[in-house]
């Protein structure tokens, strides 16, 4: 069983969050050829080790977050806020609790 430790939740089971996928990958321009779309949709690498993942919380707060995981071990090294704003505010509320 993977534990993802929500930065506005607290630490939750996996079945609380749907994996979205590599968060390394760069998507191309919307008018970008059909070809650059392909590449970026479907090559991608069988990374073997840490890996920056984005997984949505659904059954908890419903915020986005990349996720720093082993894929062998299943580690989890870090968790944040995958947009930057929100993950500014998150910092913010977190110095003044300090």
């Amino acid at each position: 069983m993977i534990r993802i430790k929500c930065p506005f939740c607290g630490e939750r089971d996996h079945s609380e969050f749907t994996y979205g996928g590599d968060a390394s990958i760069v998507y191309p321009a919307l008018d970008a050829s059909a070809e650059e779309w392909h590449d970026a949709v479907f090559l991608r690498e069988n990374i073997r080790g840490m890996q920056s993942e984005t997984w949505h919380h659904v059954n908890g707060c419903r915020m986005w977050l990349v996720v720093q995981r082993d894929t062998v071990t299943h580690e989890i090294r870090s968790v944040r806020p995958a947009h930057e704003a929100t993950a500014k505010l998150f910092a913010a509320s977190e110095e003044e609790v300090a």
